[in-house]
Parts: structure tokens; C-alpha cells; sequence
């Protein structure tokens, strides 16, 4: 189970770091979700972005909070 979290981390992690961090001078602070193919998408409000998110590209993205450590996965 150790090693499915830390894939899952580094996964995350890899994520963020190819479409979230070239966000960040834009939209620190706000939520993106981003797919496992880099799909994003954008916003002020977890609920909407995380709801807008499934409704484009369906579950399994990773929410983060744009320049900030935190990330959260939904299935």
C-alpha cells in the first residue's frame, strides 16, 4: 500500500509541476484541477472547479491550491 501512495504522490507531484507551476504568476491561490493528461481547470471556488472538472474530463483528476502544497485526488 506504501508503494501505491508514493506513486500516487510522485504522480501529483509530477502533475503540478508540468501545469500547475506555470500557473502560478497568474492564478496563486486559486484551485486547478488537472487530469492525468493536463487537462486543467481554473477558479476561486473548490466546490465549482472540482464540479466543472468531472463535468469536462470526468474523475480521477488531482485539485490542488495553485502555489501552495496541497493537493487532493477524487474519485
Amino acid at each position: 500500500m506504501a508503494t501505491d501512495s508514493k506513486k500516487l504522490q510522485q504522480e501529483s507531484d509530477d502533475l503540478y509541476e508540468r501545469y500547475g507551476r506555470p500557473l502560478e504568476a497568474e492564478h496563486r491561490g486559486k484551485f486547478v484541477v488537472i487530469s492525468r493528461e493536463g487537462k486543467t481547470v481554473v477558479g476561486m471556488n473548490l466546490i465549482e472547479v472540482a464540479e466543472e472538472a468531472v463535468a469536462a474530463f470526468g474523475p480521477g483528476g488531482f485539485l490542488f491550491k495553485i502555489g501552495e502544497k496541497s493537493v487532493w485526488k477524487f474519485r
